[in-house]
């Protein structure tokens, strides 16, 4: 599979749509404005919406969404059903955003359409929202265990009709990489419109998948903080940033990067969870070193065991030195650190005391800096 060519994309950033049938979430309506504010600050291109048919304050959340400053369009997530579209462009936003199921699990225990009857009221709403100035998206939910020739017969009907976009939606997480980049690219020639992903993470290739998607052709991807979502939640923010930075950060340069973990701690106090510490770049231990080898090379230069640079994120890095696998060199930077002046066999000593502690029990960074101290004030 070749490197990306692509020079743009945009984010659809939905965790105050997606992001709200994450287990536990209720966002109060100043919450969802304030994360609102955040990630326009950031820089989304996109923000999606609950439909405001699904309760009070979903539509009162869309409305006031709508009358904020913002730099980001603002989307709605609608069922193919012209009353929701009316309401939804009474509400203010920018753009609609379409769905329906195609596969068979969804024409039989869903909406029970049939493939005709979807392209004949989708058409409909389509054009309603058009002669509103509405951009407008149509997705078939449930992609990946759909007829792809339904599909593709439902996708091309949507851009004759006049769709900006159509979604390819893994909506249950059975895609790999390269089943995307092969649907993505098949859509690619058989549509003029933009084409947008939206990947679930029940298999752990959401990341993966929406990286393939754009690779192939996609112009969209929906993304929530941290990744959270229904069930394991779709393609996070953050990991699709780290995934495109490490083939070119000037592709992300656009998004105020140092506001990244800021974001993701607010969201994450908002659904009463920890950052996991496996997180791409904003996590614990992220950009921890702990290996003597490693921190050896790392001291030396950094790109040696980091592709991604924690500074651009307003990160530090963590040499860690309180533990038995350090080496000399990790012992001589915290010695510098400290202004301590020791030659290499001290030095070595030094490494030697420390390993042999910790061999004993779980040292810390003040027993470390006690060695060195001792190194010091020994007689020589």
């Amino acid at each position: 599979m070749q490197a990306a060519t692509f020079s743009n994309f945009n984010v659809i950033e939905s965790t105050l749509r997606e992001g709200e049938q994450f287990e536990g979430c209720h966002f109060s309506l100043d919450d969802k404005l304030e994360i609102a504010a955040a990630l326009d600050a950031f820089g989304v291109e996109y923000m999606e919406l609950t439909t405001p048919l699904a309760s009070p304050q979903s539509e009162a959340t869309l409305r006031a969404v709508a009358g904020m400053k913002r730099r980001f369009r603002l989307l709605t997530h609608i069922r193919a059903r012209m009353d929701e579209a009316r309401l939804a462009v009474d509400c203010g936003v920018d753009g609609v955003d379409i769905y329906i199921g195609t596969s068979a699990y969804m024409r039989q225990f869903s909406h029970g359409r049939s493939l005709q009857e979807i392209i004949d009221s989708s058409s409909e709403i389509v054009a309603w929202l058009k002669d509103q100035d509405i951009e407008t998206r149509f997705s078939t939910e449930d992609t990946f265990r759909s007829n792809l020739a339904d599909v593709f017969t439902v996708y091309r009907a949507m851009d004759l009709a006049g769709v900006d976009r159509v979604g390819v939606a893994d909506t249950v997480g059975i895609a790999d990489p390269l089943r995307t980049h092969s649907l993505i690219s098949s859509l690619r020639q058989a549509v003029h419109c933009d084409i947008e992903f939206h990947g679930h993470d029940d298999s752990g290739c959401a990341v993966a998948n929406a990286w393939c998607a754009l690779q192939a052709g996609a112009t969209h991807v929906d993304t929530t903080v941290l990744g959270i979502g229904e069930r394991n939640g779709i393609t996070a923010l953050g990991g699709l940033v780290a995934r495109i930075y490490t083939v070119d950060p000037q592709l992300v340069r656009k998004y105020d990067l140092p506001l990244l973990r800021e974001i993701e701690d607010l969201v994450a106090r908002r659904v009463g969870i920890d950052v996991p510490f496996n997180t791409p770049i904003t996590g614990r231990t992220a950009f921890h070193h702990k290996a003597g080898v490693h921190t050896n090379a790392v001291l030396q230069n950094p790109t040696s065991y980091e592709a991604i640079d924690p500074e651009d994120f307003g990160i530090a890095r963590n040499i860690d030195v309180a533990h038995r696998l350090v080496g000399w060199n990790a012992v001589r930077d915290r010695a510098a650190t400290l202004g301590m002046a020791l030659d290499e066999p001290e030095l070595r000593a030094a490494t030697r005391r420390i390993k042999a502690l910790a061999d004993e029990r779980r040292i810390t960074l003040a027993d470390v800096d006690q060695v060195l101290q001792d190194a010091v004030t020994e007689p020589g």
